[in-house]
């Protein structure tokens, strides 16, 4: 990075490392911000990328030019005037910022195969990118806890609410002895291979589920258990430590209820997890990780505020700050909070004006809260990728019919063959004024997925475009211009999609197809449709 402060001009070059250890710039992707004074109090921001034609994004290190001149633009021309101090730490504020820029190259080049090989239908490059840099980012934290306690051992773990695995796999490659356990296996685990240690159970928070001889209890967008990792942690050894980074909002008992109002509920459900482990009696720190993810707060239990002599006192304080949380709930009487110890049971509830009924008393076993919910095995399907074809087709050509009759209609001229023609592109419209042209029963059901009709809509992305809550009919002119800047995994992907579906415009809409056959990503009849490339690779496989 090259600073020139006179100029007033801070240049990006990057470097890449090739198998002989040396650096070469990637000249491909410099770029430049650039301030610039107006008059008065005037000034202005830019950003300069010398070669736009063939810049190469990867989503991570390698940003796309659309995110650098829309989204990042604003910002820092927004963080430049206001004044208020962030909520959050600084990120990696705990670690080594340079050890873990190094560790991370590594570990990205090393597991980078991963994105081509991913078979979750969850988007591969998000998830592998991410799970390498907590990953990384934990290797580094144990790495000089090491350092501090002079320790040569590297540390075990348990990921509680593993998911696909892929963070367990690294650690375990790195040389951390450790398991993954999750309610739900994933078609994933079956490529890890012996040395990846994962199992598919059901946690529920309890005496069977302690761990005593681990160093440190993972909880990765653990949901659910998210709140009970710190107690578990807790309660398996006075030298067990945790790491969290919540995501879904989870109380002890179920959905976590908003108590404030001044603060965002991301901050609020932050400042509840870290009380957990206060109370829970560990010294509770924040960082900000540097993953691709709204949600990046992670707590860190690394020790304990007591001494050993004092886990009896804990451990009461732990059980009465459960059963106060489930009292202010509303939870329906009768399941009162166990703990490890009957007699610290017996007293926090007197003092709650109760009694447990006599078989969660026993400490054999003993589940610490009998109302807990744990996710489901199978995983229901509410993305609206299950609803019937022709219940989904209608709600799409309904909305379609609506945009395109909306008034005023908007029409875009365009030139094919050196004719000009007119495609009605129609009226965008708010969420809430289509589903108002809905009736009642599709409403209902469209209610009973997650995200309801945006999902629906999004799901349709052929023919919608929902931009800030506002739905468009796609016009694939635009598209057409954007598919250079594409990653190169997402072009491949495209490519084998090719003419393997119907093209919707082509068929419905009244002035047909607004690109000619050849360049439609769709076919133009059924005499144009190809077979998918991925069913043929399923075969294969």
């Amino acid at each position: 990075i090259f600073s020139d402060v006179y100029n007033g001009t801070v240049t990006f070059l990057p470097l890449e490392e090739n198998s002989e250890g040396k650096y070469k710039i990637k000249k491909c992707n410099i770029y430049q911000i650039q301030l610039v004074y107006l008059k008065d109090e005037e000034w202005s921001v830019s950003i300069v990328a010398p070669f736009p034609e063939d810049w190469f994004s990867d989503g991570i290190a390698y940003p796309k030019l659309t995110w650098l001149g829309n989204e990042l633009l604003s910002k820092l021309a927004k963080w430049s005037v206001e004044q208020k101090p962030s909520e959050f730490k600084s990120t990696l504020s705990l670690i080594s910022v340079a050890e873990y820029s190094k560790v991370y190259q590594d570990l990205k080049e090393k597991y980078r195969e991963m994105v081509k090989v991913w078979p979750e239908v969850t988007d591969p490059e998000k998830f592998v990118y991410e799970d390498v840099a907590i990953a990384t980012y934990l290797l580094i934290l144990w790495e000089e806890e090491r350092k501090e306690k002079g320790l040569t051992k590297k540390q075990s773990f348990v990921d509680l609410g593993c998911g696909n695995g892929l963070l367990v796999h690294i650690l375990n490659n790195e040389g951390h002895s450790g398991r993954g356990i999750d309610v739900r296996r994933r078609k994933i685990w079956n490529m890890y291979g012996p040395g990846t240690h994962l199992e598919e159970s059901t946690i529920m928070p309890g005496d069977s589920h302690l761990f005593p001889d681990t160093d440190w209890l993972i909880g990765n967008h653990s949901d659910e258990l998210t709140p009970w990792i710190p107690v578990i942690a807790a309660r398996s050894s006075y030298s067990c430590r945790y790491f969290v980074l919540p995501c879904c909002f989870f109380d002890f008992h179920g959905k976590y209820s908003r108590r404030q109002s001044r603060k965002t509920q991301y901050r609020e459900y932050l400042d509840f997890i870290a009380q957990v482990g206060f109370v829970c009696g560990f010294n509770v720190e924040e960082d900000c990780l540097r993953i691709p993810s709204t949600k990046r707060v992670s707590l860190i239990g690394k020790s304990r505020t007591y001494p050993p002599t004092e886990h009896a006192l804990i451990d009461k304080q732990i059980t009465q700050y459960i059963n106060n949380r489930q009292t202010c709930a509303v939870v329906p009487c009768g399941s009162k909070v166990a703990c490890n110890h009957k007699d610290h049971c017996d007293n926090v509830c007197r003092e709650a004006g109760s009694e447990l009924p006599e078989n969660e008393t026993d400490t054999g076993g003993t589940i610490w809260m009998p109302g807990f919910q744990p996710r489901e095995k199978v995983e229901q399907i509410r993305n609206c990728a299950s609803l019937p074809r022709d219940f989904v087709d209608d709600v799409v050509l309904s909305v379609a019919n609506l945009l395109l009759n909306a008034a005023p209609p908007k029409s875009c001229s365009d030139m094919h063959d050196g004719n000009t023609n007119t495609w009605n592109q129609g009226e965008s419209l708010s969420l809430k004024e289509v589903a108002e042209h809905l009736n009642k029963d599709t409403l209902k059901r469209l209610k009973s997925e997650y995200g309801g009709l945006q999902t629906l809509l999004k799901n349709n992305h052929q023919v919608f475009e929902v931009l800030n809550g506002r739905v468009h009919i796609r016009d694939w002119r635009k598209e057409k211009l954007s598919r250079k800047t594409k990653p190169e995994v997402k072009r491949r992907l495209s490519a084998e999609a090719f003419k393997t579906r119907l093209c919707w415009f082509f068929i419905h809409h009244p002035d047909g197809c607004s690109l000619p056959s050849e360049s439609c990503p769709y076919a133009h009849g059924t005499e144009e449709l190809r077979q998918s490339q991925m069913i043929k690779k399923k075969k294969h496989i």
